[in-house]
């Protein structure tokens, strides 16, 4: 896929595809477009009882869009039991323009001022679609995806896509859909405002809880 472009990656995001690589250090990106598509409907995630624990404690420090760049990396790198990923350096360069451009956005966790965990993803209308997480800590990438499902209710979002339906993403409420139904409410949500922002950009653990279990 020469000559793809960030516009073009937009593109592919708006009409339901997106990009992967075969391995990290494969220069080369192809489109999925699954038959069955995972999402976390926004009004039914669920925070198991210890993480909402950890979630309240304000173990770490959670930030917003403070360090993209290092998220997107730890995201791509190998590690224990996950030799490969599907990041290769033409998603990285890619995502890196989003940014600069206002439609990607990393949650980050940070402890004793060191990066432990985060996750990023695209933002369109009010569809995002959660791209990677990496956690160096146990529950790093847990609470950051808590904070994450706060922000999108409490901004308005309508749909959060996962991609794949995984057993980790399952203990979340996540749902497997169809092509189809994921089509409709692409379509539904693509075209309609929402703001990233509205939740403080280092708001607490209490308010993220809050804001989950209020927002409408």
């Amino acid at each position: 896929m020469d000559g793809f472009t960030a516009e073009d990656l937009i593109a592919c995001y708006r009409r339901g595809v997106f990009p992967m690589a075969e391995a990290r250090h494969d220069p080369r990106l192809f489109l999925v477009d699954p038959v069955r598509r995972g999402i976390i409907p926004l009004d039914s995630f669920h925070a198991p009882r210890r993480l909402a624990r950890t979630v309240r404690s304000d173990r770490f420090d959670i930030r917003v869009d403070t360090d993209f760049d290092a998220v997107l990396a730890g995201c791509a790198a190998a590690r224990a039991g996950r030799a490969e990923t599907w990041i290769n350096g033409s998603i990285q360069g890619l995502c890196g323009e989003l940014f600069a451009c206002g439609y990607a956005h990393s949650v980050e966790a940070w402890r004793g001022g060191r990066l432990v965990g985060g996750l990023y993803g695209i933002a369109i209308g009010a569809a995002f679609f959660g791209e990677s997480m990496f956690s160096l800590e146990r529950d790093a990438s847990k609470v950051t995806l808590t904070h994450l499902v706060a922000r999108l209710r409490l901004g308005g979002y309508r749909l959060l896509d996962t991609q794949f339906l995984t057993e980790h993403l399952a203990r979340f409420g996540a749902v497997e859909i169809s092509r189809a139904d994921y089509a409709g409410r692409l379509a539904a949500a693509i075209g309609e405002p929402a703001d990233f922002g509205r939740l403080a950009l280092y708001a607490g653990g209490v308010d993220a809880l809050q804001a989950i279990s209020h927002a409408s």
